[in-house]
């Protein structure tokens, strides 16, 4: 199957083809603070010794560095990102576009909980994906899975509102508090008019389901095939090797991570960003992937999900039938 058919718009066959460390790096993403004013009973947070407000001027130089290496997507993440700096968010996201005006997308990770408003500003900044937790299909089990009341109302209207405008895609966390209920939160995202829906399981709670259902939506179907048998971890015969770490890294208090997964699941860093060139820092994430097996790693063999892996597959793939065609 090509990556292509998934509905990643940051997954290709031809990304996968000509990847290395020289090309273009594709998607990174940042976290701006640790500061979150919900309290998700499934989030691992970020560890301590990390926990620290980035500075406008850190954030910057960070993407001023990717955009040296022509930097195609980004998404800044948290914690809740709308609460950092009081406002910076909007600057951060004004810079960007300034520096880099055909970046492909500019995606912001939250919990819908900031006013509609600053919504729509960041959208007029540059912001054209968001992506917004939707874990319940009323106000009694997202309140469960947020650990805040009163605010189903108020996220259910930004989804509907900003899907109008822009690509916005509804994210749906699964554990014991809602798995009874995801067909019905999926008919309620669509309802709001979702531009596509992302499930995926607690890392607490490899959720196994058979809805039976088909949709619409590329990545909702995609990951409903995957549910049968879970959307985490690898198995002995997927590849053994993350491909993703050549073009592809998670940033947070400075330090580079091979994914956000990776560095949500509490993993050793790679390295540190500030003082380096981003061609440094490529090369320790290259010397991160020659000596690690990901099979061998607990964290990616627990929990590398099953778009990461078809990934690596299909990069693995594709190495072998240039091989085949070379002879």
């Amino acid at each position: 199957m090509k990556l292509e058919k998934i509905g990643f718009y940051s997954l290709s066959d031809k990304r996968a083809k000509n990847v290395s460390w020289r090309s273009d790096l594709w998607r990174c993403e940042l976290l701006l603070t640790h500061k979150c004013n919900f309290n998700c009973v499934y989030c691992r947070g970020i560890k301590p010794e990390l926990q620290q407000e980035l500075k406008l001027y850190q954030a910057k130089e960070i993407i001023s560095k990717w955009k040296n290496n022509n930097l195609h997507n980004i998404r800044f993440s948290g914690g809740e990102p709308t609460l950092w700096q009081h406002g910076g968010l909007l600057d951060l996201v004004k810079f960007t576009r300034k520096t880099n005006p055909n970046m492909e997308h500019i995606a912001i990770s939250t919990n819908g909980s900031a006013s509609l408003e600053y919504y729509f500003t960041l959208h007029d900044a540059g912001v054209n994906d968001f992506s917004i937790s939707l874990d319940g299909c009323c106000s009694s089990t997202a309140n469960k899975m947020s650990g805040v009341n009163c605010q189903f109302a108020h996220i259910s209207n930004v989804i509907y509102q900003l899907s109008k405008i822009t690509y916005l895609s509804v994210g749906i966390v699964l554990n014991e508090n809602n798995i009874e209920e995801l067909e019905k939160t999926i008919k309620y995202a669509t309802s709001l008019g979702a531009s596509d829906i992302r499930i995926i399981s607690a890392a607490q709670s490899n959720c196994k389901i058979n809805l039976g259902i088909k949709t619409n939506y590329p990545i909702l179907n995609y990951r409903l095939r995957n549910l049968k048998r879970g959307v985490r971890g690898l198995q002995e015969s997927d590849c053994h090797k993350c491909h993703l770490v050549k073009d592809d890294m998670a940033i947070v208090a400075g330090k580079h991570f091979p994914c956000i997964i990776f560095l949500r699941e509490g993993g050793k860093e790679i390295g540190n960003v500030y003082g380096k060139s981003i061609e440094e820092i490529r090369e320790e994430r290259k010397a991160w992937f020659d000596t690690t097996n990901t099979y061998e790693n607990e964290i990616c063999r627990k929990n590398c999900l099953d778009v990461c892996v078809e990934y690596n597959n299909r990069v693995r793939e594709l190495s072998e039938n240039k091989t085949e065609v070379t002879k």
